[in-house]
């Protein structure tokens, strides 16, 4: 039987871990609002140019003079996979479920005989990659304690996987990131960089019957707005996790502080049991004692 003082120990420190996880809910509550702003705002922009990148390939993907961003290689050998996860845990499945899906995507590649190269953006998806696949690594972020992680950063990913294409390290580009849905739910999702997917993106048909004429022409537009569409789809996807991972942070510090407090109450009903039958043998011993003389 635990002692009256390792009891006391033991809630004390329970009573401090739970003053932490709710301190911790509180910080995640705070920043969630401006996460999951932001990352609303930026889906209809992120949509668009989508769209008008669709309209603009429609009758340019199978011509010759095509840009090579949009056409692809023309193969679908060496796949490059950006997993994009937090810096930091405590944030319940958050980190694993995107891992853990590209973990199915790499097994599934390469038992088609296909090559996968990994490019790692956050802390974590080098931490639970590396590994097992430190080989398949080519690079790997993270977020260096900046306090709010802007274009700028998302452009300079976009122009190492860029350099890297031009450099003929892979035929196709994937990102894997959380979309966030509401505290509770963060889907894990994968979305093609290169060749882009335009087949994903719902037009409108008022618009897409809608003829339009360019200038310049399409092929010179498009080797503009693709680098800018690969830099705002990994801006979309950093900040989607973002707010994923603020939400599951919340969730997962409220069921932290939840258990503390259950832990407590049974803590201190075991602590006034274990005082009572120490009371209680004390009792009978001073009586036994009495009664022996």
């Amino acid at each position: 039987m635990a002692n009256l003082k390792d009891l006391q120990t033991r809630i004390s420190s329970v009573k401090s871990t739970q003053k932490i996880t709710r301190a911790m809910q509180m910080v995640a509550a705070a920043k969630l609002r401006r996460s999951q702003e932001r990352a609303e705002a930026a889906r209809p922009y992120s949509e668009r140019l989508a769209g008008v990148l669709s309209n603009l390939a429609s009758s340019t993907k199978d011509s010759p003079s095509a840009p090579r961003l949009l056409a692809g290689t023309g193969k679908n050998d060496v796949h490059l996979l950006v997993v994009a996860t937090a810096d930091r845990g405590l944030c319940g499945g958050f980190n694993s479920s995107i891992v853990r899906l590209a973990r199915e995507h790499i097994a599934r590649l390469r038992n088609e005989g296909k090559t996968v190269k990994l490019f790692l953006v956050g802390k974590k998806a080098n931490d639970m990659l590396k590994r097992q696949y430190e080989s398949l690594i080519v690079e790997a972020r993270d977020f260096a304690q900046l306090r709010d992680v802007g274009f700028d950063y998302a452009q300079s990913v976009g122009e190492q996987i860029l350099k890297l294409f031009a450099d003929e390290e892979f035929d196709v580009c994937s990102v894997f990131y959380a979309k966030f849905q509401s505290v509770v739910t963060q889907i894990p999702t994968a979305h093609q960089l290169i060749p882009p997917t335009l087949g994903d993106v719902a037009e409108d048909e008022d618009v897409a019957a809608t003829p339009y004429e360019y200038e310049p022409d399409e092929e010179e537009i498009l080797d503009k707005i693709l680098p800018l569409n690969l830099n705002a789809q990994i801006y979309h996807a950093i900040l989607e996790n973002a707010a994923s991972e603020q939400g599951a942070r919340m969730s997962a510090m409220d069921n932290a502080t939840r258990n503390a407090g259950d832990m407590i109450e049974g803590l201190t009903l075991q602590f006034n049991r274990t005082r009572q039958a120490i009371i209680t043998t004390e009792l009978i011993e001073i009586i036994s004692g009495a009664e022996s003389l």
